[in-house]
């Protein structure tokens, strides 16, 4: 299968130690003997600790000093000056590390000590683990290793700190990828409890370094009602890892070096929407144990529901999947064979893969498209190229519906023995066929003038009349919006439309064409109308500001959509006006890197296109011709669950360029609380400082997630009383705002 997701086989230290003991003379050390085992079993890579055991100990022995007494006195403060050396010049014994060789290095992924504490509560702890893990990372350097999982951060309260010794090891390497291990759990698998800092002699370090576990993760408690707390939406706690590597990937500026290892230990939530924002992350690896799975009804391993569908959706990206404890015989029936052959299984039957290996899907077009960014084309300042007009001439989907739009109009026009068709923008001349196709099949006799400005494309349109279509059509070279006909036409039809509805100068051009139409005329396409929705992805984001120059972040791009996460759906469409403002309900938490743009178009009748999400496979599934439209934003929003979002874009046009200005702000709503009937006149009426009024679930700060602190509960629930609560009157306050993009089109425009 072409760019499927690799397997990784990962193994503990006791499996080295166990392989030590059985190594022979065809393998020089243990971790060759595993590499050769897992590639023969079908593993594309091994996933393998650095260090061993021997290392924790004398770390812990050196960093991690008992309290003070009479008789241990002079053994602390040995161990305290063997920290200070250590301090000094960081590094290994033989002993403490499980691979010293490069071809141990090359085909592995290592995991750094899972018992470092970069987010410890403790300075001395959080400092000593720090230079523990530069001390790994040079010599997984040394190695030339490509690829280090971190342990996750534990602690939401030092976050910060564990960021920062990220990003320190980010610049002392030039080439190493870093990949983050964050789990998804359910809070009910999970009851973290806040505790109080711990002196360094009690500090926790994992009692079993060789067995990777999903780690807890503290995160400060909201302080709510015993009947809010019983009813707690999950939203919250899985915010928090969410949240945290926010946090983690924003300070180390987006490093497109520091990467995620999803660990799917614990069961998911069900809720898709919040599952869904981890599409727009950089996942490159899927950390898989066998405990994941559950036994089907004949003893073999299969995945719960929701971790399937998560799974099979995560395909579309090529994960690594690092099985782990696989080989311990966990389920009865299928042996270890039996968990790959199941993720294979998986990986076929999702719908994205499926799409990308059938001929004739969008999917399988755009493939090494994928979240690349392009720039409009320029369909006035250039002439295309006829490799251009030869890819857009393979999509059948558009093509097919224009020639049943044109059928129909045909069909619908008055008995006539003289019907005029019009075709401005002929191009090479597909339309021009399908229109002749459509007239043949109507019966209705026709004419056909074709105009077409392009010099180039004009002589393959001469070629074509001259040996395929002879007098039925007339061309006529030149701009339509200057070209003059013999006389009014029924029916015109244009091929105009970006991937924004107008981003290619549809208004302008027809706006000199129309007056080839008679008033009673049929115009092909008769509407369509732009639509916006508040995008998230990292993957974009980079993409845009690669360049680091200010017009990377102000240019409108067109993108096969692959690496994102739609954060709301629920706004509007602009019906060819020259600015809208536009609201979105915010559901769940996450960061706005863009707006999504998109389009639909009512050729004729109940024909249509359209590339929307919500209405492309039902009005012209697999059309191949146009892409979305991404609008970057030059720093990202962060928009909090429930929140609202406001977006403002115009379209603007001058004598000689038009081009799009687009701003959001963000707000969250909240109750504001009735006063006491002394104060109540100054509590209301047009003095309010809440701008609008709001529907949505409301929350007393903007600090919080409005689902952390209040879970969509009936009103019922909140008064148990069986009492009437005093009306309080909703509005919303401001959190965020970006700066206006693209002002007098300064970066992008399109050339008149």
């Amino acid at each position: 299968m072409a760019d499927a997701a690799s397997l990784a086989s990962c193994f503990t230290f006791d499996d080295i130690s166990q392989a030590s003991a059985r190594t022979d003379g065809s393998d020089k050390t243990p971790v060759l003997k595993l590499i050769r085992e897992s590639h023969a079993k079908g593993y594309d890579f091994v996933c393998l600790p650095l260090t061993t055991p021997k290392w924790r100990e004398r770390w812990r022995n050196m960093c991690i000093v008992p309290s003070a007494s009479a008789n241990d006195t002079d053994e602390n403060a040995t161990a305290e000056q063997q920290a200070e050396a250590w301090r000094k010049a960081p590094s290994f014994l033989h002993e403490e590390v499980t691979i010293s060789r490069l071809d141990e290095a090359v085909p592995i992924l290592v995991m750094a000590s899972d018992w470092l504490q970069l987010d410890s509560t403790d300075d001395w702890v959080r400092h000593d683990s720090e230079i523990a893990l530069r001390q790994e990372v040079a010599y997984a350097s040394y190695l030339n290793v490509q690829t280090v999982i971190l342990p996750p951060p534990r602690h939401r309260s030092q976050v910060a700190s564990y960021a920062r010794a990220i990003n320190e090891c980010l610049k002392s390497t030039t080439y190493m990828n870093f990949s983050i291990r964050l789990p998804i759990y359910d809070p009910a698998v999970f009851q973290p409890k806040e505790s109080p800092p711990t002196p360094p002699s009690a500090t926790s370090v994992s009692s079993t370094p060789s067995a990777p576990s999903t780690p807890k993760i503290v995160t400060p408690r909201i302080s709510t009602s015993k009947s809010l707390k019983a009813a707690r939406a999950p939203e919250g706690e899985i915010n928090a890892t969410w949240e945290m590597w926010d946090i983690i990937r924003t300070l180390c500026d987006y490093n497109t070096r520091l990467t995620l290892t999803l660990d799917l230990t614990p069961p998911l939530p069900s809720n898709a929407g919040i599952l869904n924002r981890w599409m727009a992350e950089p996942v490159h690896h899927i950390f898989l144990p066998a405990s994941t799975f559950i036994a089907n009804v004949k003893g073999y391993p299969v995945l719960p529901k929701g971790t399937q569908s998560f799974l099979r959706n995560s395909m579309a990206h090529h994960p690594i999947i690092i099985m782990s404890g696989v080989s311990s015989g966990l389920h009865t029936k299928g042996g270890e064979s039996a968990y790959a052959q199941y993720v294979r299984h998986v990986e076929k039957t999702s719908s994205a893969v499926q799409a990308a290996m059938t001929a004739g899907t969008v999917e399988h077009f755009a493939q090494g498209y994928q979240d690349y960014l392009q720039n409009p084309l320029q369909p006035l300042m250039d002439n295309l190229q006829s490799i251009t007009y030869q890819t857009f001439e393979q999509d059948p989907v558009k093509y097919r519906n224009y020639e049943e739009a044109v059928y129909h109009a045909l069909m619908d026009w008055p008995d006539s023995d003289h019907i005029v068709i019009c075709v401005a923008g002929a191009g090479r001349g597909p339309l021009v066929e399908r229109s002749l196709t459509a007239i043949k099949r109507s019966g209705r006799s026709a004419f056909v003038y074709a105009v077409e400005k392009n010099p180039n494309a004009f002589v393959t349109l001469q070629g074509r009349k001259q040996n395929e279509w002879g007098d039925s059509v007339q061309l006529f070279f030149g701009d339509m919006r200057h070209v003059e006909l013999p006389e009014q036409v029924d029916i015109l039809i244009t091929e105009l439309l970006g991937s924004f509805g107008d981003n290619e100068l549809s208004p302008e051009c027809l706006d000199g064409a129309t007056r080839f139409l008679k008033p009673d005329g049929i115009s092909i396409p008769s509407s369509y109308s732009a639509h916006l929705a508040p995008l998230s992805s990292s993957k974009l984001f980079n993409n845009a500001r690669m360049s680091r120059e200010i017009k990377g972040m102000e240019t409108p791009y067109v993108v096969m959509f692959q690496n994102v996460n739609i954060l709301s759906g629920d706004g509007g469409g602009s019906q060819l006006f020259r600015s809208a403002k536009l609201s979105f309900h915010i559901p769940h938490s996450g960061i706005m890197h863009g707006l999504a743009g998109y389009f639909e178009a009512v050729l004729y009748g109940h024909v249509g296109l359209s590339i929307h999400p919500h209405s492309k496979d039902r009005v012209s599934k697999d059309m191949l011709s146009w892409f979305p439209l991404f609008f970057p934003f030059k720093e990202p929003l962060y928009l909090p669950s429930n929140s609202e979002l406001h977006v403002s874009i115009w379209r603007l046009t001058n004598e000689r360029q038009v081009w799009y200005e687009w701003y959001a702000e963000s707000f969250l709503p909240v109750f504001n609380a009735p006063s006491s009937p002394e104060h109540s006149e100054d509590a209301s009426g047009d003095g309010s400082f809440f701008a609008c009024t709001s529907s949505h679930v409301a929350v007393p700060s903007p600090v919080i997630d409005a689902v952390d602190a209040f879970p969509s509960l009936e009103r019922s629930e909140l008064r148990k009383s069986g009492e009437e609560s005093p009306r309080s009157t909703a509005g919303v306050i401001k959190i965020g705002q970006t700066s206006l993009h693209n002002p007098g089109g300064r970066s992008s425009w399109i050339g008149l």
